[in-house]
């Protein structure tokens, strides 16, 4: 047993690495096609976004020999000191970050340039990890979970004032951990509701939404008293008041909000998707152009380097959030559902890996790493076909970065060694 755990690759789960080597391989395969020009000569170097990313890659193997050479225990340990490292990470941004594209989101050494955010999503799981794991930890409790939301929207609370939403929103990722753990349906069905009465406050408006809303409460209401319901409305009418007050609040809220807090940018993009208004040559182009990339490639695609939009670079910003537009244009309908095949396998094996594990800690870390890889994907895709706005999300393991590259690194490998030690007793 001493002589197993000596050595680093023992009890690995080579299916999740196969997989892993498949995305990253894949993935610098079309930041190539969608970065190189007719001047570009080197394959390797800071001269080119494919050299860099190659050298990117190069650079992981040393951070997963890293990740592998401490044992499980050792991540379970100082779950919170990573956690408390990453939040001084994303303080620090505020007075010594390097601003890009209107958000501080990065520090600048150089040639190479750290995004926090890509790291405080593997070092938030192991936090949640740890606090849900203790064995003196009751979840049931308010309290309790209130320290979890804490854990979970802390970070995500710094990360939106740089801002960044869009690395943001994956810490709603964490909703589907917490449920598996105990946490009641009602919360995601409550985020459900309030984002669907946020998006339809901006397509019909706040006025017009809470009198529609006011008067079908109005009715259900008015029906129960006809049914013989007197007894409801003479025991709960303070809930019928605090219910009308609660949706005018959010409603109203989300108005003056939407019209006064947003940037124009912003509302456009919302405006954009919900065919409120058409603006494919400015706010919409990005997502107007991925669309035809995409829909380009046909079933089988127009073959490496062949694709004359992505040569032509029609879609900004191609090698990084909008790269599966690329993977649509050149390799097809097929060469697309391969990538969400891969992505669903990796998602499928970490949880049937989790749901394996008698230590607590490496169950809830796999979920949570399952989860943001599944809200990941989802939102990245969906963005690139057109069907969420643009929020900036990269896909994993695929898009240009170094910072998400690693990140997501980390992510795997630290489940990969916890799922190898997993019968071991130190």
């Amino acid at each position: 047993m001493r002589q197993e755990q000596n050595n680093i690759f023992a009890g690995i789960d080579w299916i999740l690495v196969f997989i892993y080597i498949a995305l990253v391989g894949f993935g610098w395969v079309n930041i190539f096609a969608a970065s190189k020009t007719e001047e570009d000569v080197e394959l390797i170097g800071f001269a080119t976004k494919y050299g860099k990313q190659l050298i990117f890659i190069v650079l992981t193997i040393p951070l997963i020999i890293l990740i592998l050479f401490f044992n499980s225990k050792f991540y379970e340990k100082y779950a919170s000191i990573f956690y408390i490292i990453s939040i001084f990470s994303l303080i620090l941004l505020f007075p010594f970050g390097k601003e890009i594209n209107g958000a501080k989101s990065w520090f600048n050494f150089g040639v190479l340039g750290l995004q926090p955010s890509e790291f405080m999503k593997a070092f938030t799981a192991l936090a949640v990890a740890k606090l849900l794991s203790d064995r003196q930890y009751n979840f049931k409790l308010i309290k309790n979970q209130i320290k979890a939301f804490i854990i979970i929207f802390f970070p995500a609370f710094l990360i939106t004032l740089q801002p960044d939403a869009g690395s943001a929103l994956i810490y709603l990722a964490f909703f589907f951990v917490l449920h598996r753990e105990g946490l009641t349906l009602n919360y995601i069905l409550l985020g459900i509701t309030f984002i669907t009465l946020f998006i339809l406050t901006i397509f019909f408006g706040a006025s017009k939404m809470f009198l529609s809303l006011f008067i079908i409460i109005t009715i259900v209401v008015a029906y129960i008293i006809y049914r013989g319901g007197k007894r409801f409305l003479r025991f709960n009418w303070h809930k019928v008041i605090a219910i009308y007050a609660i949706i005018a609040l959010f409603i109203f809220g989300t108005g003056y909000t939407y019209n006064n807090v947003f940037k124009q940018h912003h509302r456009d993009r919302f405006e954009v998707l919900l065919g409120l208004k058409v603006d494919n040559r400015n706010i919409g182009y990005n997502s107007y152009q991925s669309e035809l990339t995409i829909s380009s490639g046909g079933l089988s695609g127009k073959g490496f380097l062949n694709g004359n939009l992505t040569q032509g670079d029609f879609v900004p910003e191609q090698h990084t959030d909008y790269i599966f537009s690329t993977v649509g244009e050149e390799w097809g309908f097929l060469g697309s559902s391969f990538v969400i095949i891969l992505f669903m396998l990796l998602m499928y094996r970490i949880i049937y890996l989790a749901e394996s594990h008698t230590n607590k800690f490496g169950r809830i870390y796999g979920y949570s790493l399952a989860s943001i890889l599944f809200f990941h994907v989802i939102v990245n895709i969906g963005m690139v076909i057109g069907l969420l706005p643009t929020v900036g999300i990269p896909l994993p393991f695929f898009s240009y970065g170094g910072s998400s590259l690693w990140g997501f690194t980390i992510l795997l490998f630290i489940f990969i060694r916890l799922d190898a030690h997993k019968n071991y007793d130190f």
